[in-house]
Parts: structure tokens; C-alpha cells; sequence
């Protein structure tokens, strides 16, 4: 198994709470980090309709059959076990009873919280990390290979190129999940709808041009969006208010959780197709952000990530608030800086003038340094702003 950062923080969680709960993307390591981290526990796969149907039907009898210490995996396949597990857990009294998996994120928590408030934590597990995959003898000389293959687990322990696993992944995990949870009547519509969010990729998002483009109400469009975050393939950065005199940009930013899958939505199968593409910038944008999440994740940290930007243009890509600070991070995929790099940088450091504001840049190239009161990072230094208390 490839070492998750997360498991630190799953163990020590699962010697102080009764249930741990494990979401994430479909492949992106829950059941195997499950296992890994609790061989002793019995491994049940709710995804199988004999035991599903035995835990819908009759979940006493589903629950007598089992020693006391289990993974249930998928448990959003049968959600009304949550009440269950409540009453076995306040029974016995026991941490680290019960892990849960789920690729299901917004639904998933809204029942365990329901249920299990104040009886389980949830980790949340992407795929792997830069900082991860550093671990292993894999050599990047530049972020293009990042960008264009991706970070699922699979594409990497089995040596698999994007074009021989993303494309079924895209048909056998995304396209049915997606339409248990929501009545998609044409499906090449959606498909439709999908390529064009890889299109808006760290874009604000426009529901009247995506109804338009798709041929679907917006209604139709923030319903399909909603489950595109549930299930863990894009979620949305909100802007940043900090009572400005500006008038700012309200609606909210679209990427996704996994650049490989976006680029095969764009068609992009090779990293020649990557360097020329006019997102390219923006999938480095893409990169970065989801970088700095799965850092804070990984060490069950809940970031507040945002972006800001005026009705002039003027735009910040990332806000980080933590500790009473703000962290503001320009992020650019271009090798070499020059002064408008900073430019807005320092507008908003001079609009924020009350707040603690730490500027930084996140670039392309490989050398971090000082430029007057900016830092500058590359690509692979993203720690630092970890350690700053991001």
C-alpha cells in the first residue's frame, strides 16, 4: 500500500471516538487504507446486493451475524445502519468499533451527523498527494506529468496510463452513481454538462451559459452540480466578503477534485496536448488548490478556502483563513515572474490593511525566494504554507 499521511490522524481519532468515518472520491484508497489500518476488524462491502439486501431487510440480524468490530464500506448503500450503530456503540461503549467508507460527501455526512453526532469523526481522503507521492521512486521534473495523469492510486500502483483506466472510470463509477442519486434522462446531455465544467475549470461559474450550452433549465444545472460535489468530483470555492467598498463577485469558483479527470474530459491525453492547451493555467490553478486542501485533510485539518475578486477584475486565486490570519496566494503556472505578478496581490494586502495578510505566490518554476514582501513559492514547496498555520 502506498502510505497516506492521513493514517496518523485515522489511528490516534480511532483510539478516542467509537466510529471513524472515511469519505472520498470512488479509487481514491478508502477501502484499502480501511483494511490496512484495521486488519483485525471484520471487512463488509455494502456495494454487494446479498449483504445489502440482509442489512435493509433485517439490520439485527445483519449486525448478530458479525463479530463486534467491523469496516462497512460504502455505508451510504444502506444509511438507515447509522441508527443501528448509535445504539451499539452508546451499548458497549468501545472506540474504534465501526469504520465507515463512503464516496457520497454531502449526503453522507448530513446522515452521520444525524446519527452519529459526537460519536465519529469524519477524515476525508483524496487521491494521492504530491506530497505522497514523493515518498515513491517517481521523479517529476515538471508539473505537466501532475496536471495531465492525475493522482488516483490506481494509475500509479498499477502503472496505467490515463487512457487505459479514466475514460471507465468516468462510465463505471461517475455515470452510475450519479444516476442513482438523480434521474438524468438523457445521458448525453449530462455528458455534455460534464466536459463543459472541465471547460469552466477555475472559472466563476455561469449557470445561464451552462443551461444554455446543455439545453437544461439552470435549476436542472445546480441539481447536477450538487451531485457532482457529493460525489466527489468538483467542488466550488466561495468568494471572499470582508466588508470592501468594492462591489465583489458573488458567485463561486468551479474545480475539480482530480486534474487527470478534467483533462480527459478535455480531451487531453498526453502531456504535448498539455503545454499548448489554452487551460492549461487554469488546471495548474486547479492543481494547486486541491494540493493545498488534501495537505490540510490529511492532517484533519477543515481549511477555509476562498477567492476574491472586484467587478473590475482585480482577482486573488486563494484565501486561506487560519488562526486570525489570511493567507493570500497568487498562483501562476509560468516559469518566469514579472511585476504584474504581484499587482493585485499587493491591492488586496493594502484594502485588508486591519487584517493579518501573508501574501505568497505559487509559481511554475523551482526556486522559492523573496521578492520585497512577497514569497515565492514553487510548485513543490507547498509545506511552507502549511507550516505558516494554513
Amino acid at each position: 500500500m502506498i502510505p497516506r499521511t492521513i493514517q496518523d490522524t485515522i489511528i490516534q481519532i480511532s483510539n478516542k471516538l467509537p466510529v471513524v468515518t472515511i469519505t472520498g472520491p470512488r479509487q481514491s484508497g478508502k477501502t484499502t487504507l480501511a483494511k490496512y489500518l484495521f486488519p483485525n476488524h471484520t471487512y463488509i462491502n455494502l456495494e454487494l446486493s446479498d449483504n445489502r439486501d440482509l442489512a435493509i431487510t433485517d439490520p439485527r440480524s445483519f449486525f448478530a451475524l458479525y463479530p463486534p468490530n467491523l469496516i462497512l464500506d460504502e455505508v451510504q448503500r444502506a444509511p438507515h445502519l447509522l441508527s443501528y450503530i448509535q445504539g451499539i456503540v452508546d451499548e458497549r461503549k468501545q472506540n474504534g468499533q465501526f469504520i465507515l467508507t463512503g464516496s457520497e460527501n454531502l449526503l453522507l455526512s448530513e446522515k452521520v451527523n444525524q446519527s452519529l453526532a459526537g460519536r465519529t469523526y469524519i477524515a476525508t481522503l483524496l487521491p494521492l498527494s504530491l506530497e505522497e507521492l514523493q515518498g515513491l521512486p517517481i521523479s517529476f521534473s515538471s508539473y505537466m506529468p501532475c496536471l495531465q495523469k492525475g493522482f488516483y492510486p490506481r494509475l500509479y500502483d498499477s502503472d496505467l496510463t490515463t487512457s487505459e483506466w479514466l475514460p471507465g472510470y468516468m462510465q463505471t463509477y461517475v455515470e452510475r452513481d450519479i444516476r442513482q442519486l438523480v434521474n438524468v434522462r438523457n445521458l448525453k446531455q449530462f455528458q455534455t454538462f460534464l466536459r463543459l465544467c472541465a471547460g469552466h475549470i477555475s472559472q466563476i461559474i455561469n449557470y445561464t451559459a451552462l443551461s444554455n450550452a446543455v439545453g437544461v433549465n439552470e435549476k436542472t444545472i445546480k441539481a447536477w452540480l450538487s451531485i457532482l460535489e457529493a460525489t466527489y468530483i468538483v467542488f466550488t470555492l466561495p468568494p471572499y466578503y470582508n466588508n470592501f467598498k468594492k462591489r465583489l463577485i458573488k458567485s463561486p469558483k468551479l474545480y475539480f477534485y482530480d486534474t487527470g479527470l478534467a483533462c480527459t474530459l478535455l480531451g487531453i491525453h498526453d502531456e504535448k496536448s498539455l503545454i499548448w492547451h489554452p487551460l492549461q493555467g487554469s488546471l495548474f490553478e486547479n492543481f494547486i488548490i486541491v494540493e493545498l486542501l488534501k495537505r490540510h485533510f490529511n492532517r484533519g485539518l477543515w481549511p477555509q478556502f476562498y477567492f476574491w475578486r472586484d467587478n473590475t477584475g482585480t482577482e486573488v486565486d486563494c484565501l486561506i483563513e487560519s488562526g486570525g490570519k489570511v493567507l493570500a496566494i497568487e498562483i501562476k503556472s509560468t516559469q518566469t515572474l514579472t511585476s504584474f505578478s504581484t499587482g493585485n496581490l499587493k491591492k488586496l494586502t493594502t484594502l485588508m490593511s486591519n487584517n493579518e495578510v501573508e501574501p505568497y505566490i505559487v509559481y511554475g518554476g523551482e526556486h522559492t525566494f523573496n521578492n520585497q514582501e512577497i514569497k515565492v513559492l514553487s510548485w513543490k514547496n507547498l509545506n511552507i504554507l502549511l507550516h505558516r498555520g494554513a
